[in-house]
């Protein structure tokens, strides 16, 4: 069945808490309040499914100048303001490798172009490791254009950027 990307919608938000609890450490965990917080600040939010209702996978992206404590939005805020801030992606165990990441993605680099942003970014640890993410992110055309500690110096997180120009 093909993939289709939709936007997220409230009755989402208890199997998109669930996915991003299960992928901690990869996101960080949160609770059914922050997630709505997180999805209310969202200029992208979208879920991907195979069969109509049943969310196998989601993104939350930000624009520049939205107010949002993350450090690594503010490390890219600090950059300029010519990007889509991707706070986290999930693809649910079991769904990885299906096309599920490049399709919720490509929801990103359509955001990006539609408002005229010069690149597309994210995050992803190194301390822990992700190095399946580093992988998927590299396939996509992004670069790491720094590290930084994060958390108190509990992650260490490669920050990346895939510019549209190259895509």
């Amino acid at each position: 069945m093909p993939v289709v990307v939709r936007p997220l919608e409230s009755f989402d938000l208890p199997g998109v808490l669930a996915m991003n609890n299960d992928a901690v450490p990869a996101v960080p965990p949160t609770d059914r309040e922050r997630l709505a917080e997180i999805v209310a600040t969202a200029s992208l939010a979208v879920v991907a499914e195979r069969e109509p209702g049943h969310p196998i996978g989601f993104l939350l992206a930000m624009d520049p100048g939205v107010d949002y404590d993350s450090e690594n939005y503010r490390w890219f805020a600090g950059r300029g303001d010519s990007f889509v801030y991707v706070d986290r992606i999930v693809v649910a165990d079991g769904a990885q490798g299906g096309g599920i990441g490049r399709a919720l993605y490509e929801a990103a680099f359509e955001r990006a172009r539609e408002f005229g942003r010069a690149e597309v970014t994210c995050e992803v640890n190194v301390r822990p490791p992700n190095p399946a993410s580093l992988a998927f992110h590299a396939r996509l055309g992004f670069e790491r254009l720094a590290e930084q500690e994060t958390k108190g110096g509990a992650y260490r997180v490669a920050l990346l950027a895939a510019r549209l120009s190259v895509l």
